[in-house]
């Protein structure tokens, strides 16, 4: 063997080498797809799903801030990011207290006990919005573009926020859930139909 083939036998070595690494690369992201594809599907089985009646209920207010709403809002964050959504009411775990928590750009996971509006703009704008208690639907909502929430965290202390955008779509989002309200309900009677179809148990022929 001349210099010559070594060199191209050790180059060959080397290009098998880095395409094991790039295998590897890709079994990685194919493992942590399917693991959060199952952490999500976990999530989803733990949140409540149309028609259930929590869904429709209107939460109480917290009249205490204790232990049980840090462990409420901790469960709660972990099953909003595992399903991988923006916001997550306690309803929506058959929780019936005013309570939700929401990812704020930039921020992370913020938690509102006892939320109210404080204040809207005028402006409005219509968007798509889907449910993780609806799966499968998405359905356009018109809500205001800006608005002011306040309310306590999970520490029991005063939060208020100046949101715009999808933030503020989402807390009107939340707010809605604590007063058994949906997205279907919000939408026109066309979608509506549409959503009730895909959300309407299907028979199952033996």
């Amino acid at each position: 063997m001349s210099a010559h083939d070594h060199a191209h036998a050790h180059d060959h070595e080397h290009e098998h080498e880095h395409d094991d690494h790039e295998h590897d690369e890709l079994d990685d992201e194919a493992r942590e797809e399917v693991e959060s594809e199952a952490r999500r599907r976990l999530a989803l089985a733990q949140i409540r799903q149309y028609p259930d009646a929590a869904l429709r209920l209107r939460a109480n207010e917290v009249e205490a801030i204790d232990d049980d709403i840090g462990r409420l809002a901790e469960r709660m964050i972990a099953l909003m990011h595992d399903a991988q959504g923006l916001g997550l009411a306690a309803t929506q775990v058959g929780v019936l207290r005013r309570v939700f928590v929401f990812d704020l750009e930039g921020e992370g996971a913020k938690t509102v006990v006892n939320p109210k509006l404080a204040d809207h703009g005028t402006e409005v704008a219509t968007d798509e919005e889907g449910c993780l208690s609806l799966q499968g639907v998405r359905v356009p909502v018109e809500r205001p573009v800006q608005v002011v929430l306040e309310g306590t965290n999970e520490q029991g202390e005063d939060v208020r926020y100046e949101l715009e955008g999808m933030p503020a779509r989402v807390v009107q989002h939340e707010l809605d859930h604590l007063d058994g309200v949906l997205i279907i309900d919000r939408t026109d009677d066309e979608h509506r139909k549409q959503a009730l179809s895909v959300l309407r148990p299907r028979v199952v022929l033996r």
